[in-house]
């Protein structure tokens, strides 16, 4: 098992991908299995993610999850069936000593990023804690989150980029933000899926436009993020959960090609200057 607090150098660029939500045993096991491979093929750490319970949906009718106890004990099986690295994240304080025990990485949401206890109870649990940046925060304000942390001697953090809200059910991405974010000197990550959101923008479920999302991640990667964060299903239009901002696992592979050649490039041309 890789040690995931040393993830996030030039040479550990990794991949956070995985499900946006647990929809049962045979699905996740499935997931995890495809997503090892294609990373194994180009040789970049997986972080595999999904949630038991997204607590955060639209409509009251949503799909949330199998819940905590089922699937922290499918997040424990995937770890040890594939030897990966697992995230998922936490919502509320008595959540997070359990899923610590069970995954890697805890992640905070975007929305609930100012909620000082939750931070603080992940950093005191998690071995990483990789933070989303809030849409209706500016870079420079995740300072005072990682100043949280590290008050209680965390020092294995992770940013990520989400989008920013842009007027009502509408997302943008100001790439000014991941240099803003790494005078952090920490891990930045850049989340492609979540990023082209539309929130409510259906009315019941969030919306968003998957077919921008490889332009955004192939920007990010030059721009120079640490990471990227993807969430994948085989069946994108099938999902109980953000259907329109999944990607199928071809779609995956192609981006994360794509993004493999893109830092070869800056590599080379960093070394000739």
């Amino acid at each position: 098992m890789m040690d995931v607090s040393k993830l996030g150098d030039e040479s550990q660029w990794f991949v956070i991908a995985g499900p946006c939500v647990i929809e049962g045993y045979d699905f996740l096991m499935q997931s995890a299995e495809t997503l090892k491979k294609i990373t194994d093929k180009y040789k970049v750490p997986l972080i595999f993610k999904s949630s038991y319970d997204k607590a955060n949906r639209t409509s009251i009718a949503s799909f949330r999850g199998p819940g905590i106890e089922e699937g922290l004990k499918m997040l424990q099986s995937v770890r040890q069936a594939f030897d990966i690295p697992t995230l998922t994240d936490v919502h509320h304080l008595d959540e997070v000593e359990r899923a610590a025990q069970a995954v890697d990485v805890l992640q905070i949401p975007a929305f609930l990023i100012r909620q000082t206890d939750l931070v603080l109870k992940a950093g005191q649990y998690a071995k990483v804690v990789n933070l989303k940046k809030a849409q209706f925060m500016a870079p420079s304000e995740m300072a005072k989150v990682v100043e949280k942390l590290k008050s209680i001697h965390q020092q294995n953090i992770w940013l990520t980029e989400r989008g920013t809200m842009f007027g009502y059910n509408n997302l943008v991405v100001d790439f000014r933000s991941i240099p803003e974010m790494k005078k952090n000197k920490l891990p930045v990550i850049f989340d492609g899926t979540h990023s082209v959101q539309q929130p409510g923008a259906l009315g019941t479920s969030t919306g968003g436009t998957r077919e921008h999302i490889p332009y955004l991640i192939r920007a990010a990667v030059a721009v120079g993020v640490d990471g990227l964060f993807m969430e994948v299903h085989p069946q994108p239009e099938q999902a109980k959960s953000d259907a329109a901002t999944q990607l199928s696992f071809e779609t995956f592979e192609r981006v994360l090609d794509q993004s493999l050649k893109i830092r070869e490039a800056l590599f080379l041309t960093k070394n000739k200057q």
